[in-house]
């Protein structure tokens, strides 16, 4: 009955959902109970929490409470799926066509790196499903009620303690807000309400670590990650120095052979190996190299950060010199193990070498705990169809990513021309053009703060993941925008074109927006006066 004609009419995401699933369902049989990283450990078991925040630990202990870790993998799944479906309404709702919604929603749907990390023990799906929580709650309605503003800051904040990048998403939601409510003081009481709600999960998360460790921070253990980026970025030869710090600056060959990640971790790194003179700590001299780099060298530093950023857009997904290897979150053939820190005994029960001193100190081996799934079993047919899918063309292409980023791109730049038109009452945008517009706006920006953000410290194809959930739907959007704008091109001296629609600098008529969406989306809501 209805179920069946909702599924004929929104036949393509139904599709892509059902791919979605059965991509999902070979993940969950293929590897038991769930994958393990390195970094899992610290999250399961509080092992050395490292430069991350440690919000996920909250999720596992209720998760946990009532199941194992293949239940974890279960609902992580389903998070990805629900994303999925939350951003193809919300597409709807701003007025997007039903198949370029459903294909904004594709890539998370079928995008092997996305299926690899929703069944691995790692935070990144809950920090995408908060931003989109975030996004979609602001977006919601053309005009976001003072409630909408709360809860959309709420997630949005609720991000940071997951990741702590997140923290720069406050930015893009600010300039949204402060262009879409109307009015002085509603825009003053929008922002505050804001503001507020983004910070009260960042600071109650610190307080929690303020009572556990002391130290009022969302991820107290973290130390200086940023060196890796600088040192990499830095022309030691020219890099005004005080003899002392010099031999915090690597050779050009070692920084580029360790990159950034390895600049911080690996043991051949100056940060590891230089002793501070008297009279300095070894924190102080790295802060003053930090400094001195960002300050006489930071065009080195963004051209670094932006080369990074442009690998997004490469056909193929590879490791460069001085990357994070990008096996890491590929499918295997076998259980992955990791040294010593995760391996398997003789009968397959996972054993996990845990650390808990940041010095180092003694390492305790432990067998995972038969609760949380203890074996490990691996489907090798169904493994390798896993591993192949994803290697021979199973994720989201480069080219896509960057189409979307200058579809995104057009309907950000749209956006903030019209509003900046709109405030000398000169707007251009019909009200469909500007819920799309400004929709692509947030969209696009929190894309671009939280890509570049993870950039500037170091680049890893895990990092990228919250592309999957922000530039394909920003494409959209703009794409959309784009196409309504040239369905709306109109003669000179006429006021409607040829298609009836309303020249700009017309007052449009009730309904007429309707004709943007050709029947294929829901319309949206009235836009609030300007």
């Amino acid at each position: 009955g209805r179920a069946a004609a909702t599924a004929r009419r929104h036949w393509l995401i139904t599709v892509l959902l059902l791919a979605g699933l059965v991509l999902r369902a070979l993940s969950l049989a293929a590897y038991q109970p769930a994958l393990l990283y390195i970094d899992s450990l610290k999250y399961l078991f509080g092992a050395w929490p490292g430069n991350d925040p440690l919000g996920y630990n909250v999720i596992l202990k209720v998760l946990l409470a009532g199941g194992d870790l293949n239940t974890v993998a279960v609902l992580q799944h389903l998070v990805g799926l629900a994303m999925a479906v939350i951003l193809y309404l919300l597409l709807l709702r701003r007025g997007a066509p039903r198949w370029l919604a459903a294909l904004a929603a594709a890539p998370i749907l079928l995008d092997a790196y996305q299926v690899q990390i929703e069944q691995t023990i790692m935070p990144d799906v809950w920090f995408e499903a908060l931003i989109v929580a975030g996004l979609a709650l602001l977006l919601w309605r053309p005009g976001p009620g003072p409630w909408l503003i709360a809860a959309g800051g709420l997630a949005l904040g609720a991000s940071a303690p997951v990741a702590q990048v997140g923290q720069i998403l406050i930015v893009p939601a600010l300039v949204y807000l402060l262009i879409v409510v109307p009015g002085w003081r509603r825009k003053l009481v929008g922002a505050v309400v804001l503001c507020v709600a983004f910070v009260v999960p960042i600071a109650g998360f610190s307080i929690r670590e303020y009572v556990v460790a002391h130290q009022f921070s969302l991820a107290p253990a973290a130390g200086s990650t940023i060196y890796g980026r600088l040192a990499e970025s830095a022309d030691c030869a020219t890099l005004n120095l005080p003899p002392y710090e010099r031999a915090v600056c690597p050779p050009r060959a070692l920084a580029i052979r360790l990159g950034p990640d390895g600049l911080v971790h690996n043991p051949a790194s100056p940060d590891h190996t230089y002793v501070a003179p008297p009279g300095h700590t070894h924190g102080e001299v790295i802060r003053n190299f930090e400094h001195r780099v960002i300050t006489q060298q930071p065009l080195r530093v963004i051209a670094g950060v932006l080369s990074d950023a442009a690998r997004l857009f490469e056909l193929h997904r590879v490791t460069s010199t001085g990357d994070t290897p990008i096996s890491r979150w590929q499918f295997q053939t076998s259980y992955p193990t990791y040294g010593t820190s995760i391996f398997l005994s003789r009968d397959h029960t996972i054993m996990l070498g845990l650390q808990f001193a940041a010095s180092g100190g003694p390492v305790q081996v432990r067998p995972l705990p038969a609760a949380m799934g203890g074996r490990a079993t691996v489907d090798r047919p169904l493994a390798a169809f896993l591993r192949g899918y994803q290697r021979r063309g199973g994720y989201t292409p480069g080219p896509l990513l960057a189409l979307a980023t200058l579809a995104g791109l057009a309907g950000a730049i749209l956006a903030l021309a019209d509003s900046l038109a709109s405030a000398r009452r000169r707007g251009f945008l019909s009200a469909h053009q500007r819920h799309l517009a400004l929709a692509c706006l947030l969209i696009f920006g929190s894309a671009v703060a939280v890509l570049l953000a993870s950039d500037l410290f170091e680049f890893s194809w895990r990092y990228q993941l919250p592309a999957l959930v922000t530039l394909p739907p920003a494409g959209a959007l703009g794409l959309a925008l784009l196409g309504s704008l040239l369905r709306r091109r109109t003669p000179e001296g006429h006021p409607k074109g040829r298609n009836g629609a309303v020249r700009a600098d017309s007052p449009a008529p009730a309904g007429r927006d309707q004709a943007d969406g050709q029947g294929s989306s829901p319309q949206p809501l009235p836009h609030p006066a300007d």
